[in-house]
């Protein structure tokens, strides 16, 4: 079935996005900005058939199926519910929202609805994390003990930049935590039910490095290392019994390498292109949508906002809107 996308937002990744859904679906059927030449723009650009000024004016159009959020964390969760309101799927670029019961109460309507929800949380759509958790699920690694996970960007100083503004969610834990913690849940076989950290902090106050420990009912651990003001690694590994998982440049991984702890032997996983992060992402989403699925994806998504909102309230790190 062909489903229409109205793209919210004008930015890099909603460029990202467009070349993405050309490649998949062949066209692009609305966009708007808040700035209507803006949206102009991105139309004649893409040869998208609609451009509208206005968000509200875009939902009213009862041809677009799925609406995509493109815009910065602050406004997700009034664009998504209003979304859901007006019967769209909506697919939502990471962080989904910035606090759980945000997320609950958009989970809640769309569940009302029938309707589906994701986000732009790639690396929980790339081909090669669905082959290792199958290569885990074979018992051959024996069980899943420890990940760890780090993530490190180094923003250059400018605090009128929004990675360093409150009033538009910034700090490390929702723009690359979000990535990290996804990691972590992914190969956990349950939720984290004890969560330890700390961070130091930006002058602008939202958070700039942290450390954070996941603890689950099963006996699984998970240490993470998040900073915006240094370069680190994009590294994931996955420690189990009889071996471990290394993975780089995780967010989109195309490839991992196990190393087998009985003789260090390794063998490399190769599945699918890094360059398609975001077109497996589509075909998910309408996957969800065709077969009325998704589950497993959203309570991912579910239980990593669970712990970004217990790390945060640890800290005591409050955005003004909330």
């Amino acid at each position: 079935m062909k489903y229409n996308w109205g793209i919210i937002g004008t930015g890099w990744i909603a460029h990202e996005m467009g070349d993405a859904l050309k490649n998949v679906n062949g066209e692009i059927y609305a966009v708007c900005d808040a700035n209507l030449a803006g949206a102009q723009k991105y139309a004649a650009e893409y040869d998208v058939k609609h451009a509208y000024g206005s968000f509200d004016e875009l939902l009213e159009d009862s041809q677009i199926d799925i609406v995509y959020i493109a815009t910065p964390h602050n406004f997700h969760y009034d664009m998504m519910k209003k979304a859901l309101e007006k019967n769209k799927h909506v697919f939502c670029e990471k962080a989904i929202t910035v606090n759980d019961r945000q997320l609950e109460e958009c989970v809640a309507i769309a569940k009302e609805k029938n309707l589906i929800i994701s986000d732009g949380v790639t690396l929980l759509h790339m081909p090669l994390y669905k082959k290792l958790k199958e290569i885990i699920g074979s018992g051959k690694l024996g069980r899943v003990k420890m990940v760890q996970v780090n993530f490190g960007s180094c923003k250059e100083y400018d605090v009128t930049n929004r990675f360093f503004s409150k009033e538009l969610a910034g700090g490390a834990l929702l723009d690359i935590g979000v990535y990290a913690t996804s990691f972590a849940r992914f190969f956990m076989s349950s939720k984290a039910n004890v969560v330890l950290t700390t961070a130091n902090f930006f002058e602008t106050g939202v958070d700039e490095s942290s450390g954070i420990i996941l603890k689950n009912g099963d006996g699984e651990m998970a240490v993470m290392a998040l900073t915006m003001r240094a370069k680190q690694p994009k590294r994931g590994v996955v420690s189990c019994e009889e071996g471990y998982i290394e993975v780089n440049e995780y967010p989109r991984a195309a490839s991992a390498t196990i190393t087998y702890t009985s003789d260090g032997h390794q063998e490399v996983v190769e599945v699918g292109e890094s360059k398609k992060a975001l077109e497996y992402e589509i075909q998910d989403m309408e996957d969800y949508i065709s077969n009325q699925s998704g589950e497993e994806n959203l309570q991912y998504i579910r239980d990593v906002m669970a712990t970004l909102t217990s790390v945060r309230n640890q800290w005591g790190m409050v955005y003004p809107f909330e």
